[in-house]
């Protein structure tokens, strides 16, 4: 990977041997590497039987889950905030394994929403809850770095599964919790993918 991020920086125009880029491949490596850790991880493993039985069947919500995650049609980054929220039928999932779930599918190249549904089918298959709710909202500099170049735009994706699929009171409570930034109505994000990917 390092030499091959030394042609890189060659075919640019850069001279690689020069001291400010000396290192350079190797700290490159180093970020990628961590960058997309999330393909090495076990989800069986994150969750380390942080499964346990209770009796509780109301929403449980994790909201404004930082997270950071590279487009996969142009490697750069795309970040902003994941809300979850699930309806327990008889278990319930260690509140710190959310977040860790969030950050295996979003440390892989990725489309947002892939890494929403990924997110809501990991914990519907886990736990079996009475439903699931995955909203992500992120920020592409796919969109505000280069194309485009609209630095004020970003895009919201939703997964929802079971209850708040079928309940639209459940649905409505749920992003009347998450309150999403700006007020923004919840929309796919197709078009921004497809933008994206087309330039």
């Amino acid at each position: 990977m390092q030499d091959l991020v030394r042609n890189l920086l060659a075919d640019l125009g850069e001279d690689p041997d020069r001291e400010g880029l000396l290192n350079t491949p190797r700290r490159v490596e180093k970020a990628l590497r961590f960058l997309t850790s999330g393909y090495a991880a076990d989800i069986d493993q994150v969750l380390n039987n942080a499964l346990f039985t209770v009796d509780y069947s109301e929403m449980v919500i994790v909201k404004d889950i930082d997270f950071y995650s590279l487009c996969e049609h142009h490697l750069l980054p795309f970040f902003g905030k994941c809300h979850v929220a699930y309806l327990p039928s008889n278990r319930v999932i260690g509140l710190s394994k959310i977040p860790r779930i969030v950050d295996v599918f979003s440390r892989r190249l990725q489309v947002q929403e892939r890494l929403t549904s990924q997110i809501a089918d990991t914990i519907s298959e886990k736990i079996a809850p009475l439903g699931v709710a995955v909203v992500v909202e992120a920020t592409h500099l796919c969109m505000s770095m280069r194309g485009v170049e609209k630095q004020n735009s970003f895009a919201v994706t939703s997964s929802m599964l079971g209850t708040f699929r079928s309940d639209a009171r459940t649905r409505m409570e749920f992003l009347e919790l998450i309150k999403l930034r700006s007020g923004a109505a919840l929309r796919s994000s197709a078009a921004t993918a497809q933008a994206c990917a087309e330039e």
